[in-house]
């Protein structure tokens, strides 16, 4: 048990508290950076640390495009965000699906070398699409999905992670569950459906986060089947504005990161309670 101590609270609430800060520092400092123009961000030596005037021309700018300081014209924000989203739900749900489908067969079904099988799945923990990179993308352009969703979404959909989590909490219905629905007549499906699915939800749930932010920050393979700019996710639409130019809009720069934090922050606002309780819940 926990002894309550003045001092032992105090410690622990500035702990925390610094903690928040260290967390919090660099979010403000890029919102204060995206309402100041790019003179600003580059004539203030340092920087100043309050909050400019130029937030709804910043944010304009970057979320329709337009032209800069510079001349310069840059591309809207919010297509790329468009893709970054599609991509991210495809990943998530389509990782969520297999790997569901996977162990309930792995679970629940008898069939030769059903072990093996599982073990097999649960190898390609060590073979991230890093490391397969290329044989990946040779059988992805021969396919002709270079610049498509699918290109982005499918060779990143198997998930031997959510295939594994998914089978411990398999193992951990009771008997009883699957012995009641066969006496009533449900098949395999229908328990599937009605049984599994319904007290999978927090473990769903909290797969869901998870993935959708795995899905939203993918960089690399983006990087390598895409050419097409109307196809760019937002990760590498912010990577582009700072490589290769001579002068830098980072105004744009820091508006573009604040707005792609957005979707990931409120799919863990929003679905905060489920993700925990998928996370520490043991008893169904």
């Amino acid at each position: 048990m926990v002894e309550r101590r003045p001092w032992l609270t105090l410690t622990s609430h500035l702990v925390l508290i610094l903690g928040v800060l260290v967390v919090a520092f660099p979010l403000y400092l890029t919102w204060v950076a995206s309402t100041q123009s790019a003179q600003q961000i580059h004539q203030g030596n340092p920087m100043s640390l309050w909050p400019g005037d130029e937030f709804w021309d910043t944010y304009r700018l970057t979320l329709f495009g337009g032209v800069n300081s510079a001349g310069s014209t840059l591309a809207p924000l919010w297509p790329m965000m468009k893709v970054s989203l599609a991509t991210a739900l495809i990943i998530a749900l389509g990782k969520i699906a297999i790997s569901l489908c996977s162990a309930f067969a792995i679970v629940y079904f008898r069939f030769p070398l059903r072990t093996l099988i599982f073990w097999s799945i649960f190898v390609t923990l060590m073979l991230p699409v890093e490391v397969r990179i290329s044989p990946t993308y040779e059988v992805v352009a021969s396919l002709g999905l270079l610049n498509t969703y699918a290109g982005l979404s499918i060779p990143l959909i198997a998930s031997a992670t959510a295939t594994f989590l998914f089978r411990q909490f398999f193992m951990t219905v009771p008997d009883e569950l699957v012995e009641a629905a066969r006496i009533d007549g449900a098949g395999p499906m229908r328990f599937f459906k009605d049984v599994l699915l319904p007290l999978s939800a927090t473990n769903i749930a909290a797969m869901f986060v998870i993935q959708f932010i795995y899905g939203w920050n993918q960089y690399l393979w983006p990087l390598l089947v895409t050419t097409d700019e109307g196809m760019y996710p937002v990760v590498l639409g912010i990577k582009r504005l700072i490589a290769g130019e001579s002068w830098t809009e980072w105004n744009v720069v820091m508006a573009s990161a604040m707005l792609a934090m957005l979707p990931p922050a409120l799919v863990v606002i929003f679905m905060q309670k489920w993700f925990i309780k998928g996370l520490i819940e043991t008893e169904k």
